[in-house]
């Protein structure tokens, strides 16, 4: 399965979320910085506060990646943030059923009313469009 780079992830969602229309953006930023990778303020209300993750070959190393890209999504509440995103390849849809039961199905649904403001956002890089999805959704696959 190939892989998808974080760059193109993240340049597949920004030109979806502008194409929808109602969305302003937060700048790019710039290697070294930190921060959200996207603020997508909706309709100059809803604010969303998105980390990107690409889909890489290796599964122990998609596995890093998502455990950096949750405690980096969660740790956007601090900041005031109600919706947190974890924005990643359409490819990990195949594989998030199992993530649930890897980590059991009540871990999960915890985590999810832990953190209600938790979002998976799938993006087809090729596309460039996304599906929303609730933390917790995924507990129906």
């Amino acid at each position: 399965m190939p892989g998808v780079s974080n760059q193109k992830t993240e340049a597949a969602l920004r030109d979806s979320l502008e194409k929808k229309g109602g969305f302003k953006l937060s700048r790019q930023l710039k290697n070294g910085e930190t921060g959200p990778d996207i603020i997508a303020i909706e309709n100059n209300s809803k604010e969303f506060y998105i980390e990107v993750i690409g889909y890489k070959k290796s599964p122990p190393a998609r596995s890093r990646d998502f455990y950096t890209v949750f405690f980096g999504a969660i740790s956007r509440i601090k900041d005031g943030a109600k919706h947190c995103v974890i924005a990643l390849p359409d490819l990990f849809e195949i594989g998030l059923p199992a993530r649930v039961r890897q980590y059991g199905r009540l871990a999960w649904q915890r985590i999810g009313q832990a953190f209600p403001e938790l979002e998976i956002w799938l993006v087809d890089v090729d596309k460039k469009e996304y599906k929303k999805t609730k933390w917790n959704d995924w507990l129906k696959n």
